[in-house]
């Protein structure tokens, strides 16, 4: 990826450019020293005088209204404000005319800028004051006083929050009086600019110590840049946050979110002090100090897929490249692209007004249809249908063209979706809601409608990272998410009205990523790269977890490595410096899964001992417990030497019928409640009320034998025996209410073998005692 810079040979400013901002993908205004706006058409290349302000106005920075307001999209910014160095902000409209001028600061107002909603104004000046004023200019607040200049400010993601410079430091103060103010040290020399990105919530900042950094919510360094020849002058992040330009003297680079550099132009230019990306994300806009505006386009993209490799060779043409056979194809479009993905043998390309979707099998014919919004911020693909994210909406549609659905939420704002906070699979999509971080929207893909009983997802603390799986059936659909805290869950999207069974299987998990073929799930935690092969076993058997795993040391990947895909048996990582990795892993577990998948269970059985390998026999063992199939799960149980679970199994074999048999491979796999509602459901009372026994459930077993009115004889015997064991009293008061009148007779029946005991219990009310002997095998 590189930047295609340009700029006309003769400067239209006679002075400095102070400030730059698009209105349209096409159309840029310019502010400079020479008291001049200027209006840059890009496509007619034409560029026009829209006022010549006042002699005593020198302008410093300027910021369009919002176009997202209320939910209605405006096709173009209307009107922007324009601070400068006379102590007043000016709010002009979109044909030069000054609406209002307000007297805001002493000394400069050295940058300004609307919140996401248009609803707020901040202004910061040399006085050291940053102020909040209504969207008409009405003061509303003093938010704080500095002793030094404020030379940057910008608003958080959800606009209670505003970042500002305070010479060497950067504060985040939230707007709430009492709220808690975050400060830390960011650079050696006076912060000149920064910038806050509303989709993944990273800053910038840029200072006279010559070097940028990004930085997250929480004020923790994520990349420091090596110091440049020249102060940073300007910073800007692109509208989906996934890029970030940089400006200096005669510099001009553009940086992955990461930190790392695409690519480094040496313009000449001057210090570039503003930088405006264009609305689509294609385009750099930059003031320079010589008076030229100068325009860079984001060309040379790549993407990646098996054996194909396409290229933005120009802002309307890619090439194909089959590295297989070197044959080589053009893609002319007619307007500009904007987002392409390729991925499951489609390349989906939005241009600014139309969808183009290919099949890697066919160049030459794509499908088009015109898009409702211009501008699409995100596309993401599943096996069967793609995603498109838009300034007004999330639209999902098939490869055929025909749009499927356009699911909806309560606040829902598509300018903050990224890959990180939305996932689809064939049957679900999940969307984190950024209103509040806990909660998960779940949604059917083909209607649209809310999954289940409608209710979201919900975890205790903010989620910063989800995915779902992409193979399997739609009941048994698994959805992964990090946390704040870089924990890493897995739970299911379909509940059955029960209450949501969130586990842990990770600790400080930095990326993840699902294989595209089949539910294997890899990760970078902290110094390792860990492949979970089958991360349902923890719904199976929790103690052979850490058996189906396969660690690496990552330690080689450096800090913050990022995993870009996991396709087939090969998982791509790029490192800190922007260089990709890739790793191999064995291909075995993934021919498992298309086995178990197809109920093969005599190929998996073969395959296992064909690798003899403990962790493809610990999968085989939490896949079979997971399809009921008991005979493939003894034989992997007494591979990996778990003799306990083989005994156990062997014992569920013998039961006589289904039902306990299904309750008993629920017991097995910890599913307590539902064994037991199945046993009661086939009137296997007796059986029920023992579970709870063997568990030392001793309120469950008396509340069952109550209810039911048989074996509360049995329980109280137990119960007594217990406390015996323990040399211990009865206190349960339930315990002694219905022990009172009941003698318990422990002997040994010459009729029953050795270890097996009966006793009985009368005297009772018989509306509760059944007056029957039991067999019961007891511990001894």
């Amino acid at each position: 990826m590189r930047l295609k810079t340009s700029h006309l040979k003769e400067p239209k400013h006679k002075e400095l450019v102070s400030c730059v901002g698009w209105t349209t993908p096409d159309e840029l205004y310019s502010c400079s020293d020479d008291h001049h706006i200027m209006k840059w058409n890009l496509l007619t290349s034409e560029t026009t005088q829209v006022v010549k302000l006042p002699d005593d106005i020198y302008p410093i920075d300027l910021h369009w209204f919002p176009k997202n307001i209320g939910g209605k999209k405006q096709s173009q910014a209307e009107s922007f404000v324009l601070t400068s160095s006379d102590g007043k902000f000016h709010l002009i409209s979109k044909i030069g005319r000054v609406e209002k001028s307000v007297e805001a600061h002493c000394g400069a107002v050295l940058a300004g800028r609307w919140n996401y909603e248009g609803t707020a104004l901040v202004t910061v000046g040399e006085d050291g004051q940053i102020k909040i004023w209504s969207k008409s200019g009405m003061l509303r607040s003093t938010l704080a006083q500095q002793g030094t200049p404020v030379y940057s400010v910008a608003w958080g993601p959800d606009s209670e929050k505003v970042l500002y410079t305070s010479g060497k430091q950067l504060i985040i103060k939230p707007l709430q009086p009492n709220a808690k103010v975050l400060q830390w040290k960011a650079h050696d020399g006076v912060i000149l600019k920064l910038d806050w990105n509303s989709v993944n919530d990273l800053i910038l900042s840029a200072g006279e110590d010559c070097k940028y950094k990004v930085w997250d919510s929480y004020s923790r360094l994520l990349y420091s840049s090596q110091p440049h020849d020249y102060p940073i002058t300007s910073v800007a992040w692109a509208p989906d946050g996934e890029l970030f330009a940089v400006g200096s003297f005669h510099t001009l680079r553009l940086c992955d979110k990461t930190g790392w550099s695409y690519a480094l132009e040496k313009p000449n230019t001057g210090s570039i002090f503003n930088i405006a990306w264009s609305t689509d994300g294609t385009q750099i806009a930059g003031a320079c100090g010589n008076g030229h505006v100068i325009f860079a386009h984001v060309v040379e993209q790549r993407w990646e897929w098996k054996n194909f490799e396409i290229t933005l060779t120009k802002r309307r043409t890619m090439e194909v490249r089959n590295v297989v056979n070197d044959a080589v194809d053009l893609l002319e479009f007619r307007d500009r692209v904007i987002k392409a993905s390729l991925n499951y043998g489609h390349l989906v390309v939005s241009t600014s007004l139309q969808c183009y979707v290919f099949s890697t099998k066919n160049w030459n014919t794509p499908l088009i249809f015109d898009l409702k919004e211009g501008t699409v911020s995100l596309i993401l693909q599943a096996e069967r249908h793609f995603l498109l994210i838009d300034g007004g909406g999330i639209y999902l549609y098939s490869y055929e063209g025909r749009l499927i659905s356009s699911p909806k939420f309560p606040g829902m704002r598509t300018d903050v979706l990224n890959a990180q906070t939305v996932s689809l699979s064939n049957d679900t999509l999940a969307i984190k809601d950024k209103a509040d971080e806990k909660v998960i929207y779940l949604f059917e893909a083909l209607s649209g409608k809310p999954l289940g009983d409608g209710k979201p997802l919900t975890h205790k603390t903010e989620i910063t990272e989800i995915a779902l799986d992409q193979k399997g059936l739609t009941n048994e659909r698994k959805i992964v998410f990090i946390d704040k805290n870089r924990d890493l869950y897995i739970t299911s999207v379909k509940r059955f009205g029960k209450e949501q069974k969130i586990i842990k299987i990770g600790t400080m998990t930095h990326t993840l990523a699902w294989n595209d073929t089949s539910n294997i799930l890899c990760g970078l935690q902290d110094t390792r790269f860990t492949v979970w092969y089958y991360p349902n076993t923890v719904y199976v058997d929790k103690d052979l977890l850490p058996k189906t795993l396969y660690e690496k040391d990552a330690s080689e990947f450096s800090k913050n490595p990022q995993i870009v895909r996991f396709v087939g048996n090969q998982a791509t990582i790029r490192r800190a410096d922007g260089s990709l990795i890739h790793l191999n892993i064995s291909p075995y577990p993934a021919i498992l899964h298309e086995y178990v998948s197809s109920s093969k269970w005599e190929d998996a059985v073969r395959l296992c001992r064909f690798v003899k390998d403990q962790t493809m026999w610990a999968c085989l063992a939490a896949m079979a417990v997971a399809n009921k199939d008991m005979t493939t799960a003894e034989i992997a149980y007494a591979s990996i030497g778990d003799i306990d679970k083989v005994q156990y199994i062997n014992s569920i074999k013998e039961l006589p019928s289904k039902e306990s048999r299904m309750a008993h491979i629920l017991l097995f796999s910890g599913n307590i409640q539902d064994a037991e509602m199945l046993l009661l459901q086939a009137g296997l009372i007796y059986q029920a009320i023992q579970v709870n026994i063997n568990l030392y459930n001793w309120d469950r077993a008396l509340e069952l034998a109550v209810k039911h009115k048989t074996h509360v004889d049995t329980v109280l015997g137990y119960r007594q025996k217990f406390l015996e064991d323990f040399g211990k009293k009865e206190t349960n008061k339930r315990f002694l209410q219905y022990a009172e009148g009941v003698s318990i007779l422990w002997k040994l029946s010459p009729t029953f073998s050795k270890g097996q005991l009966a006793f009985c219990g009368h005297n009772l009310c018989k509306k509760h005692c059944s007056y029957i002997f039991a067999l019961i095998q007891l511990w001894m």
